[in-house]
């Protein structure tokens, strides 16, 4: 398993560091122009098509994700520049069995350049990072995700299980562990973060620690 996560990550560097030429190079392009606003060459974006079609997927993510992804794809040629609908259908790829966590990492890095101040984006790039052995990157990220959105609960839960979990814990990991066991999402995380934060051995929760996100329409503000 060990030697397959590191396969995965050396396909992952390629999305997240971009590739010197061909189609890799010029979607890195247009992601940073969409970043900047400077998409008026594209053609005209029917955005308005791109979110209805986007809130229709994510009613089917979980009882039909070929028609889900069918329809992400339609809301993206409808608005290439869509964050929401690259946020997603980078879930869809990470839920797939086995994972395409190189379609994924693609779709999440679109999604967080075009939604800059939104968490989920960060938060799933950090879940698609740490699924391919890559925590300290993973680490990192799911810090950025805190610094766009301070608080934000399923970000602090995911960063402080990886710390603990990779003995890479810091001098913000008390305070994180306090938070979760005062507001954590559930009363298993808030369990588990108490007995952390009394010193008591304790495993992580049984479950996926943290799940890909989707991203509701708009954005939630700080």
């Amino acid at each position: 398993m060990k030697r397959f996560t590191n396969l995965l990550l050396a396909v992952l560097l390629l999305v997240l560091f971009g590739c010197a030429q061909g189609d890799r190079a010029r979607q890195t392009d247009l992601v940073d122009e969409a970043a900047a606003g400077t998409d008026d060459q594209h053609g005209a974006r029917d955005t308005a098509s791109a979110q209805r079609l986007t809130h229709q997927a994510a009613a089917l993510a979980d009882s039909d994700p070929d028609q889900a992804e069918h329809l992400l794809r339609r809301a993206l040629a409808a608005d290439l520049f869509h964050g929401p609908a690259h946020n997603n259908l980078g879930v869809l790829y990470l839920k797939r069995n086995p994972p395409l966590l190189y379609e994924a990492a693609e779709q999440f890095e679109w999604a967080r350049k075009l939604m800059p101040g939104h968490p989920d984006p960060r938060m799933n790039l950090a879940l698609t990072l740490e699924m391919a052995g890559r925590t300290d990157d993973a680490i990192a990220t799911y810090k950025t995700a805190l610094e766009v959105y301070p608080g934000h609960i399923q970000s602090m839960q995911a960063l402080a299980r990886l710390q603990l979990w990779a003995a890479a814990a810091d001098d913000g990991t008390p305070a994180l562990l306090r938070e979760i066991a005062l507001r954590g999402e559930d009363e298993r995380w808030r369990s588990w973060a108490r007995a952390r934060t009394a010193g008591h051995a304790a495993a992580a929760p049984s479950a996926p620690p943290s799940s890909p996100g989707t991203t509701p329409v708009p954005a939630p503000q700080r």
